[in-house]
């Protein structure tokens, strides 16, 4: 039997290498400066320690910084070397998790009787950078249940024996770097001396296991770099991110808000909120009719036997709100809240047999659904338990999946264009095919689905990303990362395939061969949920909305109210072409109102004093820019019409 096995690399370059190699040493054979800066590696789509070998043919992606993989694996070694810095500085304390996250990592802790609070954070960095200059590996090991559970009973750490409780024999790995050992499935970056620069953020509270019947632990988030000059540039982002926060300028801009009485993660939209969701759903609605989209309603809640039968109570019944029996129902009926759309439109597609020939039938609801998200993890507009849904569900042949694909992935792509989103990746989201049982379907139709999407995004030429396991339960998808204006990603429109419910459902349609067919079902919402874009098109444009799209379009300043009814009769000639708006008949300093529109993001002023009655004249102030002169009312309706004009005119 050959020693020798076949590396292909993501340029198609085919090596043989002997059987152990590692990702480090196929790293060494391209060149040196590769080698230095290979931090993991993906190894038949999983990423790997660059040090583990290699024993079969494999196809090896080698991950740098520059790779969010890469970063990914950057931020997990580092919560290791938080841990070990506070193992040294705070014996006997105990630990939760310390996963990476998006933008760096965080470890929770118990403290058991050790007094911590955010004091003691930069003893703690300089820990941490102390010895990550050790440059300490880190080592993996695998060890057997047994082993583990006794390891962790010495140290008393009830949380690691509670995790590895859930673990078999066969599936437990530790990692040790310099004097501490975790508990951890990997993967790590070659050494502690990769980290360079390091900034613990802050310090929160969160539940063990994000079970609010659990204890408290002590959760401290993080970021590190290989680089300070990185450092630095983060830091800055993170001073503009806070200027650019959507709750903080949703307040400013009285766009929405939360109350504790109303419930938490329930957002109430404000009158200005409230018109730019509707301008944004009219929008859509516009471009959804000419797509040939069928607007339907469905109401907030459903029996719960229509979640078993869709496999959404199965897969989510415990992130749901709890089922509610019908009030004086003897037989045990119970109904949830609506925590999808699609089991609805499958009805809908029942209420009638269906032809071949009326497929296509896409179906669309602005729906409003319901999720239990832990109070912990609730986050202004874009975590919150109650959200409204851009959803459509397209019935199409088999014959028809691709093409109709390719129709939503152009609709998103208005979308996105038309909102300034101009920087995304189209993510592939795939079964992870170690672990098939977390999905449902048969694996004939996960791959015909799988296919259809990896045509249409070649079709379309978009630039993807392959990522396994981040598949829905019942079919793949096409998520769009979305970059905002500070660099920062989110994940926004999104486009499933699914064979599955139309199966769970029983739906069908009579053929042209004059048979019954199952249809397959199409998933698509390019906003995602209305409070989650809404927060993330704030932060974009810094709340400075497109001209069309701005709640408020004009104010009207008069410098006192000697002035009062002129600015009457201007506002109405305003308020004639369509303008939105407002007058600002406050007893204030004109320099006050002007700074208080300013704050709102109010694209026009309008200021009238003496001069402008008597000349029939209003002066112009543009936001961010000051004066830009004085002209008639008329004169100034054609401007600012012209300017909606060239707002709109991608669209």
């Amino acid at each position: 039997m050959s020693n020798q096995i076949k590396i292909t690399l993501p340029d198609g370059t085919v090596k043989e290498f002997n059987k152990g190699v590692s990702s480090h040493e196929v790293a060494l054979d391209i060149s040196e400066g590769l080698a230095r800066n290979v931090l993991s590696a993906k190894v038949n789509g999983q990423v790997w320690d660059s040090s583990r070998p290699i024993e079969s043919d494999a196809h090896v992606q080698l991950l740098t910084w520059n790779d969010p993989e890469g970063q990914n694996t950057f931020w997990h070694s580092s919560a290791h070397l938080l841990a070990e810095a506070l193992e040294e500085l705070y014996p006997g304390i105990k630990f939760g998790i310390g996963p990476p996250i998006d933008n760096g990592f965080y470890y929770d802790v118990d403290f058991g009787d050790i007094e911590f609070d955010g004091d003691q954070l930069e003893k703690i960095e300089q820990k941490m950078i102390e010895l990550a200059r050790q440059k300490n590996e880190f080592k993996r090991s695998e060890v057997s249940k047994k082993d583990a559970l006794d390891y962790y009973t010495k140290k008393g750490d009830e949380y690691k024996l509670e995790l590895i409780d859930g673990l078999e024999d066969g599936q437990i790995t530790f990692y040790q770097q310099g004097n501490f050992t975790d508990l951890c499935r990997g993967p790590h970056i070659p050494n502690t001396g990769f980290i360079k620069a390091v900034k613990l953020l802050s310090v929160a509270g969160a539940y063990w296991r994000g079970n609010e019947n659990n204890k408290q632990l002590t959760r401290i988030y993080g970021i590190t770099f290989p680089k300070q000059k990185e450092l630095k540039e983060y830091l800055e982002l993170l001073e503009e991110a806070k200027k650019r926060d959507h709750r903080k300028l949703g307040k400013e801009m009285e766009l929405f808000a939360f109350s504790e009485k109303v419930g938490m993660g329930l957002p109430l939209w404000l009158p200005k909120g409230t018109m730019l969701r509707d301008r944004l759903e009219n929008f859509l609605k516009k471009a959804q009719v000419k797509a040939g989209y069928q607007p339907v309603i469905t109401p907030h809640i459903g029996n719960k036997k229509l979640y078993i039968t869709s496999g959404h109570y199965e897969k989510y019944g415990k992130d749901s709100f709890q089922p509610i029996a019908a009030p004086g129902d003897e037989d045990g009926e119970e109904y949830l809240l609506k925590p999808m759309n699609c089991p609805h439109h499958c009805e809908i597609y029942k209420t009638r047999p269906r032809s071949y020939k009326e497929l296509p039938l896409r179906l669309a609801e602005f729906g409003t659904v319901y999720r239990y998200e832990q109070s912990g993890e609730l986050h202004g507009l874009t975590r919150v338990r109650g959200f409204t849904q851009d959803d459509a569900h397209i019935f199409c042949r088999p014959d028809q999946v691709k093409q109709e694909f390719v129709k939503v992935i152009d609709l998103v792509l208005f979308v996105f264009n038309s909102l300034g989103f101009e920087n995304f990746t189209a993510q592939v989201s795939l079964r992870d095919p170690e672990n098939k049982a977390k999905y449902i379907g048969e694996d004939a139709l996960w791959e015909k689905a799988e296919s259809a999407i990896i045509e249409a995004t070649e079709e379309k030429g978009l630039k993807t990303t392959v990522e396994l396991g981040e598949a829905a339960f019942y079919g793949p998808k096409l998520d769009f990362m979305v970059k905002d204006a500070l660099g920062r990603s989110w994940q926004l429109g999104t486009i499933q395939v699914d064979y599955t419910l139309p199966q769970r459902f029983e739906l069908e349609y009579i053929g042209a061969d004059n048979a019954k067919h199952r249809p397959v079902m199409i998933h698509r919402a390019p906003f995602g949920s209305l409070e989650r874009f809404v927060a993330v098109l704030i932060e974009h444009c810094g709340g400075e909305f497109p001209l069309w799209l701005s709640p408020e379009q004009v104010a009207v300043l008069p410098i006192s109210e000697k002035y009062a009814d002129y600015a009457n009769k201007v506002y109405t000639e305003l308020e004639s072409q369509d303008f939105s708006g407002f007058i600002d008949h406050r007893d204030e300093k004109i320099g006050r109102k002007i700074r208080d529109a300013e704050v709102k993001k109010i694209p026009y002023m309008l200021i009238v004093g003496e001069k402008e009655q008597e000349e029939g004249m209003v002066s112009i102030r543009k936001h961010g820019e000051g004066d830009i002169g004085s002209m008639p009312i008329d004169e100034f309706i054609k401007f600012f019409n012209t300017k909606i004009e060239e707002s709109i005119a991608h669209q």
